[in-house]
Parts: C-alpha cells; sequence; structure tokens
C-alpha cells in the first residue's frame, strides 16, 4: 500500500514538473532552481546577480526556506518580484515541489520577467530528489565545505547543469585541494560544468553572468 501512494506522489510530482516545462517556455522565462547547503552563498550570489544585471533583465525570484522571510527581505531592496514559500506548514519539508513552484509563479507578471530564481530550501540531498521543471540545476559548493561533498552527495550534482564553487576569496585561508574538488565533481559528473566565483571581490562573476545571458537569449530565440 505505501509503495503504491508513494509512486502515486511520485507521478504527480513528474507531472506538475513537465506542466512546468511549459509553462516556462510559454512565458519564455529562464527559470534557474539554485541547490545547496546551508551558507554556500544562494542569496548572496542573487543579490549580486540583480544589482549587476539591473537594467538588462528583468527578474523574479521564488525564496524557499522552512522558516522565516529574512532572505526575501536581503533582496527586497532590488525591484524584483519576490514570493516566500516557507515549508513549515507542510512539515517542515527539506525541498521545494514542483507544483509550488508554479503557484508562486502564477501571480507574477511575466512582462518584466527574463529569469526566474528559484532559491530551494538549503540542503545537499532533498531537493536533488525533486524535479521542478526548471531550464537549469545549479548546485552551489563553498570551498569552506571541503572536497568530499560531492563524493558523499552525488546525486546533487548529477542532477544539475552547472557548479559553482563559491567563497574562493577564502582558499588563501583554508587547506583545500581544488584538483580533489574538481575530481570529486567529475567523478560525480563527468558533464557537470565548473565555475569558480567570488561574490564578496566579483572574481568570476563575469562567467555566471555570461551564462545567464546565454541562457536568455536561447530562450527567447
Amino acid at each position: 500500500m505505501e509503495i503504491k501512494v508513494l509512486k502515486k506522489v511520485l507521478a504527480a510530482q513528474e507531472e506538475d514538473a513537465k506542466k512546468n516545462v511549459d509553462f516556462f517556455n510559454e512565458k519564455k522565462v529562464v527559470a534557474i532552481n539554485l541547490m545547496s547547503s546551508p551558507g554556500s552563498g544562494k542569496t548572496t550570489l542573487i543579490d549580486k546577480t540583480l544589482e549587476a544585471l539591473a537594467g538588462e533583465m528583468g527578474f523574479a525570484v521564488v525564496e524557499g526556506d522552512i522558516e522565516t522571510t529574512m532572505d526575501a527581505e536581503r533582496l527586497a531592496k532590488h525591484d524584483v518580484q519576490i514570493t516566500q514559500i516557507n515549508t513549515e506548514p507542510f512539515g517542515g519539508d527539506c525541498h521545494l515541489e514542483a507544483g509550488w513552484i508554479r503557484s508562486a509563479a502564477e501571480s507574477f507578471d511575466f512582462s518584466r520577467i527574463d529569469v526566474l530564481f528559484v532559491e530551494n530550501v538549503g540542503n545537499l540531498v532533498c531537493p536533488a530528489e525533486f524535479e521542478l521543471g526548471v531550464d537549469a540545476n545549479v548546485v552551489l559548493l563553498s570551498v569552506t565545505e571541503g572536497e568530499d561533498k560531492p563524493a558523499k552527495y552525488p546525486l546533487m550534482f548529477r542532477v544539475s547543469q552547472l557548479c559553482l564553487v563559491t567563497k574562493t576569496d577564502l582558499l588563501p585561508f583554508l587547506d583545500v585541494d581544488m584538483a580533489l574538488l574538481e575530481k570529486n565533481v567529475s567523478k560525480s559528473n563527468p558533464q557537470l560544468k565548473m565555475l569558480e566565483l567570488s561574490s564578496k571581490t566579483g572574481d568570476g562573476f563575469a562567467e555566471w553572468l555570461d551564462y545567464l545571458r546565454a541562457k536568455v537569449a536561447e530562450k527567447k530565440s
């Protein structure tokens, strides 16, 4: 009985994800699902991106957390549409689901949006298990987390199309083997593209912005 129920839940989730693909294609909006451990820099990345591309692109953000609206409040200074999803009412789920994303997105004015950021709940496990119907899954891996995370949590890296290695400005103060980190990422997913950047100093940030520009151009072509 439990297996049948689980299959039904997963089937509904997959159907919602397919609907999201059609929805975002119709709106010609690039949907980016940002996933990572807590504290890897997802909100800071969004903050700096919105600042850098203000006037060039329109953005919207779906913020996912178990509790609080802290991250949404941090981004409120930007002229973007933001919807908060707290999972505590749903049992404190450590991930967002496709149906929730579409419900949040349907309230946006898409005439002003080129990119929709989904900041998933901070967790290296659960978010990777739920397809959202986005254009790209982007996993952030802070250098402070060490080289072993791609080996310990391979699914997160297998389902992602881009890995952002963040907080590289801290490398001089850490004993991190970047070659081993890259090896572990490649072992989990040989096709996974990696970008190293620091939202603090701006190093490597231009490549991230160019990645978004290319995604938007592709979607609108």
